[in-house]
């Protein structure tokens, strides 16, 4: 029998979970109207619906030789300005010059370090790429980017500097680029709860020990760590995590590797599969993404926003719903605008400007994967919207790479 992934082993327990509990308690939903889009729903020339994004290339997931697509991320190379996208794949991690972004080159791929597998995820830090996967033994691959300077005939089979065994199999990575440490989370170690590597010196990543949550599950599907500004002036300057677990959001502060602290969790209503989350820049609000609540309640997207002005005391601020039933996947904040990978309803761009008031509107999207924006696990899986070009990364699972652009007008 082929064994179960970790991660739908986790969200079935933690689907389990919450329909046993006592809903007594559950309230529907705050939705937050949203204003109307500032254009017609138009066109991109034939290939996407689209409003406010700009198609600009895409590159197919058999150009790549793969069957699915995952994450992505992105890395511009310091010396020459060149932006590259880092697309992961099912057998692998692509990598493709868009320095000329109607016209993407794609380099070539770096093999899967095990078996091939649904999830792969990758983080960037000091021209460097980490990548993990769900694949049985895979650990974290070490990328030296700065080699994809030197590609003269593309595509080319790349091999990883060196390979951090610590862990075998990873849902996710995540990377503090201003402490230089990477947590692998999803991991069978520290009950699934962030795995520490030193990554100062990037090709020789170092254990550092661990996190376990003592709130209500240890075990985390994604998190964010910063380097904490924010207005709880009790942690300026200090390393914060914050875990998305399955029930729960976890707040720590792992500052001191050796003694790491959970400062408090927080929960909320209709739960289903508390998924991803993102500060906003401020590091004052907090956007939560959770995978399952779409399918097990039936409301639109929805996007959960949390008050961390106070992180011993964090507080429920807003629900924004959103303006189909598709699942939210990964969510990212530039700027006052938050970018969201939709699954069925491609990615979606949400103005945060007024958050403080509780006001999100949609200003903008492109849907990837046409014919339904129902409450299912396929389309845009991923959006990197980080580039000082404006150029904006999509993974999407079905149909591999596109690149897309705000319009203009």
């Amino acid at each position: 029998m082929r064994n179960i992934p970790t991660t739908v082993i986790n969200i079935l327990i933690a689907f389990l979970f919450i329909n046993c509990s006592n809903d007594d308690d559950i309230n529907i939903p705050t939705i937050t109207p949203v204003d109307p889009i500032a254009c017609s729903n138009e066109s991109d020339g034939g290939i996407y619906e689209s409003c406010g994004i700009d198609f600009v290339s895409s590159i197919s997931l058999s150009e790549m030789s793969a069957s699915a697509g995952n994450d992505s991320w992105g890395w511009t190379d310091p010396t020459t300005g060149k932006e590259y996208a880092i697309m992961c794949l099912d057998n692998g991690t692509a990598f493709i010059d868009i320095s000329t972004p109607e016209s993407p080159v794609y380099l070539g791929k770096l093999p899967t370090a095990t078996q091939s597998s649904p999830w792969r995820d990758a983080k960037v830090y000091q021209d460097h790429v980490f990548i993990v996967s769900e694949a049985p033994g895979h650990g974290m691959q070490v990328f030296d980017l700065t080699t994809l300077r030197n590609v003269t005939n593309p595509p080319q089979t790349f091999t990883a500097n060196t390979t951090y065994t610590g862990f075998g199999n990873a849902h996710n990575i995540v990377i503090n680029e201003q402490s230089g440490f990477a947590y692998g989370v999803g991991t069978a170690t520290f009950n699934g709860g962030p795995h520490f590597v030193n990554i100062q010196d990037p090709k020789n990543p170092v254990a550092a020990g661990g996190f376990i949550s003592t709130g209500g599950d240890a075990y985390s599907h994604d998190a964010q760590v910063v380097t904490y500004s924010g207005p709880d002036t009790d942690y300026t300057g200090r390393e914060i995590l914050i875990g998305s677990n399955q029930i729960e959001i976890v707040i720590a502060d792992i500052t001191d590797k050796d003694n790491p602290q959970t400062i408090s969790t927080i929960n909320y209503d209709n739960i289903g599969y508390t998924h991803q989350g993102w500060f906003t820049e401020d590091q004052r609000f907090f956007l939560l993404g959770d995978e399952l609540d779409e399918q097990r309640v039936g409301f639109n997207t929805r996007t959960v926003v949390f008050d961390f002005e106070d992180l011993d005391n964090p507080k429920f601020h807003m629900n924004y719903s959103g303006t189909t039933p598709a699942i939210d996947h990964n969510g990212y904040v530039k700027g006052n605008k938050f970018y969201l990978a939709n699954y069925r309803a491609g990615i979606r761009i949400i103005d945060i400007s007024s958050i403080a008031s509780k006001s999100m509107a949609e200003i903008g999207f492109i849907d990837t994967f046409l014919g339904s924006d129902s409450a299912g696990f396929s389309g845009a899986w991923n959006v990197y919207p980080f580039f000082e070009s404006g150029n904006i990364v999509i993974s999407d699972i079905n149909s591999g790479f596109i690149l897309v652009r705000e319009s203009e007008n």
